[in-house]
């Protein structure tokens, strides 16, 4: 699997040195890093060997730099959070950390709030973004998106009391709390919800258990995280989407991240082929949701 890996960013980077791509990636402010895969020098020698004095594309950036930016929140568990010893962990930032190892480089992490993120990344500052973020046709417009590597439906969260919402379509004229750029904040608003803007789940808890909004929507899988962590607090889950929503890996829309999609994507498969998806997300969420 490796070998094919290799043998693919290879010919990426020649057919980027023919075609003259180019694209740029801005520094990140703070970051947290993994060591790189064992094939990532020779990966990336013969990179910079290949691209001549071309303009280089995203994913040639890369190699040559051994380093891939990866936006993410760190406050969202289990999808991408901070450990008891301040440690950056978390689902995503574990698929996020494999997928740097097959590509052979670096993986440094930039934390910061929701909307900021996506805006870095529409404009280039970061490679990827690793947050749970879900295909949707608005960002399918902003971001190009590697193939989805998890399944996840929707729980529409009240105070456990609440006996006036038990639908969505209970949701007409209640007032919801997510940041506001969400898929979450989305799907409220197509029922008539009034969304608050937040900037983390932490702080869409305390509004909803202080009775300052009526309800939340998010991951189902982030529910049972948070209740397994809090077990007395005053929640429920009132309904579920029926669909699953795919979870996959924006980055920088154009044609200098093609070749940084199909490796990605490359990647994606061998992690699945391997079993690593459904341990890490066994892991994490103790279930597997990298499979429809």
């Amino acid at each position: 699997m490796k070998r094919k890996l290799t043998a693919v960013l290879l010919s990426c980077s020649l057919l980027l040195a023919v075609a003259g791509l180019s694209g740029c990636a801005g520094a990140p402010t703070t970051t947290s890093a993994v060591p790189s895969g064992p094939s990532g020098a020779l990966v990336a020698s013969e990179s910079e060997g290949s691209s001549g004095s071309a303009p280089a594309g995203r994913l040639e950036q890369i190699l040559e730099k051994g380093e891939i930016i990866i936006a993410t929140e760190g406050t969202w568990a289990p999808w991408t959070y901070h450990d008891e010893s301040d440690t950056l962990v978390g689902f995503d930032v574990e698929v996020a950390q494999k997928i740097a190892e097959k590509l052979g480089v670096t993986a440094t992490f930039v934390e910061g709030e929701w909307d900021g993120l996506l805006a870095g990344l529409e404009v280039g500052r970061y490679d990827i973004m690793a947050n749970g973020v879900e295909i949707t046709a608005e960002r399918e417009e902003k971001y190009d998106f590697s193939e989805p590597y998890a399944y996840i439906r929707t729980a529409l969260i009240t105070r456990g009391d609440d006996t006036a919402i038990q639908s969505f379509e209970d949701l007409s004229g209640k007032t919801t709390a997510n940041t506001l750029s969400s898929t979450y904040t989305a799907l409220a608003e197509s029922y008539g919800a009034i969304p608050t803007g937040v900037d983390d789940l932490n702080q869409t808890i305390e509004l909803l258990l202080a009775g300052r909004v009526d309800a939340t929507l998010n991951a189902e899988v982030t529910f049972y995280d948070y209740m397994s962590a809090h077990p007395d607090a005053n929640l429920k889950v009132a309904a579920l989407t029926e669909e699953a929503s795919l979870v996959a890996i924006p980055m920088p829309k154009g044609d200098e991240a093609a070749t940084l999609r199909e490796a990605i994507n490359t990647a994606i498969s061998e992690l699945r082929a391997e079993g690593v998806l459904s341990e890490l997300s066994n892991k994490y969420f103790g279930s597997d949701i990298t499979n429809e």
